[in-house]
C-alpha cells in the first residue's frame, strides 16, 4: 500500500494512475496521522510554493512529514515535492519548506525560455535503486520555472542543463525527489516509478553522455473534440475552423482511443480543445471529463484541455469561477489549460485599465496551480496593409504580399472559434498575457488551418521574439520537412498538428524518424 499525499494541488490523477498501472494500491492521507502510519510516501506537487506550504500547515502536515522524513522509510517528492524538501523559495518570499536539506530554490535566471518545459535528460552523479535497467540517455518531462540549489552536494542524485546546469533529483537514503514528472515520461518514467515502489534492489549507475543534456523538440498531437449531431463526443478537424463536411461533423474517432493511439506512437503531448466549450458549461460537460479521466488512465505524456475556462453562471444562477472550472480539469487528468477567447477579452480589459486586475482566470489559474500550468490558444488571421502607420498594431513585413501587393500585415486576434474578429494583435496579446502569469503559447493561424502549407514561420518568429515563454507551433503542417523548417527557422519548442495525424496522413513516428539527427527529439 502506497500512501499518497494529496494536498489539493493540480494533476494527481496520473501519479495516481501510474502507480495503479504498476499493480499497487494506494491510500489517499486524509489526516496527519495517515503520514505517520505509512510505511511509503509519494508526495506529488503541481501548483506554486506558497499555497503548497499554506495547505501543508492548514493540515497540520508539516511537522509529521518531517517526522516521516527524518525516519528512513522510503520517501518519492515529484516536482514541488522536491522543492518542499528545501528551507524557502523564491517564488514565495518569507514562506518556510520542510528544511529537510539545506538550500534554496531560486527562479531560473537565463537567455532561454521560462519556464524549462519539455523533454530533457540526466546528468547521473551516484548510483541508485531507481536507475536499474536505464541506458543513460534517456529523456524526462520536466514543467517548472524553479529549481533547487542544495548547500550540501552529496544530496545531488542528477543534473540537468538548460541554460545553466541545474539539481534534477536528490536522494538521501530512501528519500527521492525528482524536478521531473515520471508519470509523464512515458515508459522510462513508468519505470522510475517501478524501481522505486520495490521493497529492495540493486543501486545502478547508468553511463550518461558526455555532453550536456538537450532540451527535445516536442510533438504534440491535437485533438479537437465535440459533439456531433447524434450528442457523441468525436475529434473532428476543422477546414479553416469549419468542422463540417457535406453537412455532417467530420468525425475521426472516439477520444480517448485516439489519444491513446498517439501515445503509442510517440506523441510527446497531447492536447484537447473542447471546441463546444464556448457555448456549454465545461463542469456540467462530464463526457469532457470523463474523456481526461480515462485517457490518463493510459496515456503518461502530459495532457492539456482547453475549452470553457471563464467565469460562469450556471442556468440556476449559481456563479463559478474559472478557476473553479480549471481545478475540475486538473483533477480530472490535465496537466496544463488552455485559454482562448477569454484571454482576447482579459488583455482588452488590461489594455483599457492600464494595470492588473488580479482576478482574470489567467492570473488566478497561475496563482494557484504555477504559471506552467495556463497555456494561451491564439487564433490570429492576417489582415495586409500598405504601411504600418495605417494602424496602431504590432505590424511585420511580411515575404507573402497582400491581394494587392500590400507588403505588411498584423495579426487579428478572433474570438469565438474564429467567428468574430476584435481590435488587438496577436504579439500584444501574447505579451500582455505573459505579464498576466500565463506559461506558453499555443499559435495558430486561420489563414493556415488545413491548407498543408506548412507553418506560418513569420507569425510564429513574431511572437517568439516578444515573449520570453515557451511557444507552440500549430497549423498548416503537412509534410515532414514542415517540422524540420519551423524547428530550425524560428524559436518555436513545439510543434502541433491534427488532421495530417488523424488521417494517417504524416505519423507522428515518421515525423520522429525524419527529425532524428536533424534536431533534437525524444527517440
Amino acid at each position: 500500500m502506497i500512501a499518497f499525499l494529496d494536498y489539493g494541488a493540480g494533476n494527481v490523477r496520473s501519479v495516481i494512475n501510474a502507480i495503479e498501472s504498476l499493480g499497487e494500491k494506494v491510500k489517499i492521507v486524509e489526516r496527519a496521522e495517515d503520514i505517520a502510519a505509512a510505511e511509503r510516501l509519494v508526495f506529488p506537487g503541481v501548483g506554486a510554493f506558497g499555497s503548497m506550504m499554506n495547505r501543508l500547515n492548514e493540515k497540520k502536515y508539516v511537522e509529521v512529514l518531517k517526522d516521516y522524513l527524518n525516519s528512513g522509510r522510503p520517501f518519492l517528492g515529484i516536482c514541488l515535492g522536491l522543492q518542499a524538501l528545501f528551507e524557502s523559495s523564491e517564488e514565495a518570499p518569507g514562506v518556510k519548506g520542510l528544511g529537510f536539506i539545506p538550500g534554496v530554490v531560486k527562479r531560473f535566471d537565463i537567455d532561454l525560455s521560462v519556464p524549462h518545459i519539455g523533454w530533457n535528460g540526466l546528468n547521473i552523479k551516484k548510483p541508485s535503486r531507481i536507475f536499474a535497467g536505464f541506458g543513460g540517455d534517456e529523456k524526462f518531462y520536466f514543467v517548472h520555472s524553479y529549481h533547487v540549489v542544495s548547500e550540501d552536494e552529496t544530496t545531488v542524485l542528477t543534473t540537468t542543463d538548460y541554460g545553466c546546469e541545474f539539481v534534477s533529483s536528490i536522494q538521501i537514503g530512501n528519500v527521492i525527489a525528482t524536478q521531473f514528472h515520471p508519470e509523464k515520461s512515458g515508459s522510462s518514467g513508468l519505470r522510475i516509478l517501478e524501481n522505486f515502489l520495490k521493497a529492495s534492489g540493486e543501486a545502478a549507475m547508468p553511463v550518461t553522455p558526455e555532453n550536456k543534456t538537450r532540451l527535445a523538440k516536442r510533438i504534440v498531437a491535437c485533438l479537437d473534440v465535440r459533439a456531433n449531431d447524434k450528442g457523441d463526443l468525436v475529434v473532428t478537424k476543422g477546414d479553416q475552423y469549419d468542422v463540417r463536411e457535406k453537412g455532417e461533423v467530420r468525425n475521426f474517432g472516439k477520444p480517448v482511443e485516439l489519444a491513446r493511439r498517439y501515445y503509442q506512437e510517440g506523441a510527446d503531448e497531447i492536447t484537447f480543445l473542447n471546441i463546444t466549450g464556448f457555448r456549454d458549461f465545461p463542469l456540467e460537460d462530464m463526457p469532457m471529463l470523463e474523456v481526461l479521466r480515462q485517457t490518463s488512465k493510459n496515456v503518461f505524456v502530459p495532457l492539456t484541455i482547453g475549452g470553457g475556462i471563464r467565469d460562469y453562471r450556471d442556468k440556476h444562477g449559481q456563479k463559478y469561477r474559472a478557476l473553479e472550472v480549471a481545478s475540475e480539469y486538473f483533477r480530472s487528468g490535465a496537466d496544463k489549460v488552455s485559454i482562448g477567447s477569454d484571454a482576447v477579452l482579459i488583455v482588452e480589459e488590461y489594455l483599457r485599465m492600464g494595470k492588473k486586475a488580479g482576478i482574470s482566470s489567467i492570473e488566478e489559474i497561475s496563482r494557484v496551480y504555477g504559471n506552467q500550468a495556463v497555456v494561451i490558444s491564439i487564433d490570429p488571421r492576417r489582415v495586409y496593409v500598405k504601411s504600418p502607420d495605417e494602424v496602431k498594431h504590432q505590424v511585420i513585413q511580411t515575404t507573402v504580399p497582400g491581394p494587392n501587393g500590400e507588403g505588411y500585415c498584423w495579426y487579428e486576434c478572433t474570438i469565438k472559434g474564429g467567428r468574430e474578429g476584435r481590435d488587438l494583435d496577436a504579439i500584444t496579446l501574447a505579451q500582455v498575457c505573459e505579464k498576466l502569469g500565463a506559461g506558453e503559447i499555443l499559435l495558430n493561424c486561420i489563414d493556415r488551418d488545413g491548407t498543408n502549407l506548412g507553418f506560418d514561420l513569420e507569425l510564429i518568429n513574431a511572437v517568439s521574439e516578444a515573449v520570453s515563454i515557451p511557444v507552440i507551433a500549430s497549423s498548416g503542417a503537412g509534410r515532414v520537412e514542415h517540422f524540420h523548417e519551423v524547428f530550425t527557422c524560428t524559436e518555436a519548442e513545439s510543434a502541433l498538428a491534427a488532421g495530417i495525424f488523424h488521417r494517417r496522413e504524416v505519423p507522428i513516428a515518421e515525423v520522429k524518424k525524419y527529425l532524428q539527427g536533424k534536431v533534437e527529439i525524444r527517440v
